[in-house]
C-alpha cells in the first residue's frame, strides 16, 4: 500500500514483511502492503497520512506567517533607524537653537546696559547756547550759575 505523506504518495516506509534494509534488524511496525494489512490498520494509515498532510500545511502556513513577519520586523527597524537619525537631527538643532538663545539674552542684557551706561553721560542742559562752554564744562556751568 502507498502512503501519504506531506501531500505526496509513496511507496511504504518498510521494506518487506517487517523486515529492515540492514541484516539483523527488524522493525517495531508491521508491514504496510495491502495483502499483509487489515482493514483497521489501513484506516489507521490513512489517518495518520491524513494528519500529516495538515501538519504540512499548518508548517507551510507556519513558514510563511514566519517569513512575512520577518519582512514587517525589518521594514520597522529600517523606520525606527531613519527616525532615530531624524530624532538626533532635531536634537542638536535644539542644542543649537538653546545656545543662540543664550547668547541672544546675553547680548541684549549687554545692550541695555550699554544703553543704559550712554544715558548717564548724556545730559542735556537746557537754556544754553551750544558750544559756549569750550573745554571747561565745570567752570561754565558755576559761572552760570552765579549770576
Amino acid at each position: 500500500m502507498e502512503v501519504l505523506r506531506h501531500g505526496v504518495v509513496h511507496p511504504p516506509l518498510e521494506p518487506e514483511e517487517g523486515r529492515s534494509e540492514r541484516p539483523g534488524h527488524r522493525t517495531p511496525f508491521p508491514s504496510s502492503r495491502p495483502d499483509d494489512a487489515g482493514e483497521g490498520e489501513r484506516t489507521e494509515i490513512s489517518a495518520v497520512g491524513h494528519k500529516l498532510e495538515g501538519m504540512d500545511n499548518a508548517m507551510t502556513a507556519l513558514t510563511a506567517e514566519t517569513r512575512s513577519m520577518r519582512l514587517e520586523i525589518a521594514g520597522f527597524q529600517s523606520q525606527i533607524s531613519g527616525l532615530d537619525h531624524r530624532v538626533t537631527a532635531v536634537e542638536s538643532q535644539v542644542a543649537l537653537q538653546t545656545d543662540r538663545d543664550q547668547e541672544l539674552f546675553h547680548l541684549r542684557s549687554k545692550l541695555t546696559d550699554l544703553e543704559d551706561r550712554s544715558r548717564r553721560n548724556n545730559i542735556r542742559f537746557l537754556g544754553f547756547p551750544e558750544g559756549i562752554e569750550g573745554t571747561d564744562i565745570g567752570g561754565h556751568s558755576n559761572r552760570s550759575g552765579r549770576r
